[in-house]
């Protein structure tokens, strides 16, 4: 894979990741799970990241 592809399969990863995290954390608030919500707040950054790269 050449470094143009790396780069593109890195925002698809992020992009996913933020919409997984985002699921998460409003699945949290409506069930009132805290501990999901961290979960789905971290997949978001971590997605932000990913997509950063």
């Amino acid at each position: 894979m050449d470094r143009h592809t790396e780069g593109w399969s890195d925002k698809i990863k992020g992009a996913v990741n933020q919409a997984k995290g985002e699921a998460k954390d409003q699945w949290g608030n409506l069930t009132d799970d805290p501990g999901l919500q961290a979960r789905g707040k971290w997949d978001k950054a971590k997605g932000k990241v990913q997509e950063e790269i």
